[in-house]
């Protein structure tokens, strides 16, 4: 069945960095569009970041850009996320999402399966 587990998550302080990881099975990640997303207590969940499985074409939000950084490693079946520079407002769970159809390019809309989210706290 497919299955998606994140891990890495922390507590930092601003500025600081983590590498998150999300791990996938039941699934070829080679044809699949992967999205970070994160939700924050008392608000909606957002897309943070996507990598394409055609091209590795990558999109990220504004809130984010020049600090995160996505990348995939199709051999180790993960998806990663490196946060750098990271601020007070980046606390949120993170989660890893797939994108319904294979070579798709709708992330981060679209997702089909998700993870059950890594907690990321950055203290001021």
């Amino acid at each position: 069945q497919v299955q998606l587990v994140e891990s890495g998550g922390g507590l930092v302080q601003a500025g600081g960095s983590l590498r998150l990881s999300c791990v996938v099975s039941g699934f070829t990640l080679d044809y699949y569009t992967i999205g970070w997303f994160r939700q924050a207590p008392g608000k909606e969940r957002e897309g943070v970041s996507c990598i394409r499985g055609s091209d590795y074409r990558t999109w990220y939000a504004d809130s984010v850009k020049g600090r995160f950084t996505i990348s995939r490693d199709n051999r180790k079946n993960t998806v990663y996320l490196q946060l750098d520079n990271l601020k007070p407002e980046d606390t949120a769970v993170y989660y890893c999402a797939r994108e319904s159809q294979t070579l798709g390019s709708q992330c981060p809309r679209d997702m089909d399966y998700w993870g059950k989210g890594t907690q990321v706290t950055v203290s001021s």
